[in-house]
């Protein structure tokens, strides 16, 4: 939060760390609110090293990050966005487009989301459905009846994660080369072509946190992979932790979201904008704005090994000391895809924190264990 509320820092990075800290308040809701969580339900008044318990804990953390979220959206409305607005980036939503970019939305509308988007009417035959964890989901107020002639005066509609939650405008529209709308503000403007025949009264948009942490024991399982596997699905609909809501919803609204998910009053947390604040990194793939910036850092190569092309002769004569990411991390990743074809390497052991899915060490290290070699990886299944 701090780095986002430096002037000093360049703007986009401003967004981005101030997304990192909306990120790492969904993994702090995720593991530690839950646990304490489940330490009072099952009745805990076992005190930390600050003697508080799990209920004074969860109390504190209540009144901290509530003003940590508002103190995160004050930024963003306040300073970020006008920022980005006087730098030619908007984020937009929908009551302020000329009639060319609302046909533009209507028919992106029409053509890219009305077919994936499954409203659920709430009703004796349609109960409240499962709601994938941090994900983005509306509830709309309605009149009338529908073509079946119910009346359920409720429905949920939840938005695909492989949607995007800001869409660029088509430079033909406007003036501006960067104009974004909210997703969210597309879906709530044509929310009444989802029910034909009622009358859409409200459209809010809201977020659950749940439960994330993997209740597996080390010691009474013996295949740890297999058993996360079961476990990992499970997580999108555990007990919820937190509720994100519109501040412009209703309270009876957000009373009727809260009894459905058994959370509290002091569990709502009312946004001014965006109810997932991490997804607003996406800006930066849109555009080209070096000047927004931190100025590109492209690391040096270690002295000794400029004119050197196999490491391991390097290195015989004399340790080599990286300093990342000063220094450039290929030459670990060199040294690991040297080691899968040397013949003279017989075994290879290393700790893999975490990968991209497509990582040039992991194929390295099948290749090695291909070539009859030892491989042996610690890897990170398990956060914490």
């Amino acid at each position: 939060m701090a780095q986002a509320k430096d002037k000093s820092t360049p703007l986009l990075e401003r967004l981005f760390f101030l997304c990192i800290s909306s990120s790492n308040i969904d993994e702090f809701f995720e593991i530690r609110v839950a646990g304490l969580k489940q330490q009072v339900a099952f009745g805990s008044v076992q005190s930390g090293p600050d003697k508080l318990s799990p209920s004074e804990q969860l109390q504190r953390i209540c009144e901290v990050a509530h003003e940590i979220v508002e103190e995160q959206y004050k930024v963003l409305n306040d300073d970020i966005f006008p920022g980005l607005k006087k730098a030619g980036i908007n984020c937009r939503d929908c009551q302020n487009l000329n009639h060319k970019q609302l046909i533009w939305i209507k028919n992106y509308f029409n053509r890219e989301l009305l077919p994936i988007l499954s409203p659920v009417g709430l009703d004796p035959a349609h109960p409240f459905p499962q709601v994938l964890n941090k994900s983005l989901n509306f509830i709309i107020s309605l009149e009338g009846k529908d073509a079946f002639g119910r009346n359920s005066g409720i429905a949920i509609v939840q938005a695909p994660r492989a949607l995007p939650r800001l869409i660029q405008l088509p430079h033909g529209t406007s003036s501006k080369k960067n104009d974004f709308v909210f997703l969210s503000s597309i879906i709530q403007m044509h929310a009444s072509d989802l029910f034909p025949g009622m009358t859409v009264t409200g459209c809010y948009q809201f977020r659950i946190t749940r439960n994330s942490d993997l209740l597996v024991s080390e010691e009474e399982v013996g295949d740890l992979m297999r058993a996360l596997e079961g476990q990992l699905p499970s997580r999108r609909f555990a007990e919820a932790v937190r509720l994100e809501v519109a501040d412009n919803c209703p309270q009876e609204m957000i009373d009727y979201l809260t009894h459905q998910f058994s959370l509290q009053h002091n569990d709502v947390y009312q946004v001014n904008g965006p109810v997932n604040l991490n997804r607003l990194m996406a800006i930066s793939n849109y555009i080209s704005r070096p000047d927004l910036k931190f100025p590109p850092f492209t690391p040096g190569i270690h002295s000794r090994l400029l004119k050197q092309q196999n490491l391991f002769e390097t290195i015989k004569k004399g340790d080599i000391l990286l300093h990342h990411p000063f220094q450039t991390f290929n030459t670990v990743v060199e040294f690991i895809l040297q080691a899968s074809i040397d013949p003279n390497v017989l075994a290879i052991k290393q700790t893999v924190y975490r990968t991209e899915d497509d990582s040039s060490i992991v194929d390295a290290l099948i290749k090695a264990a291909h070539e009859g070699k030892e491989v042996t990886v610690v890897i990170e299944l398990r956060a914490r």
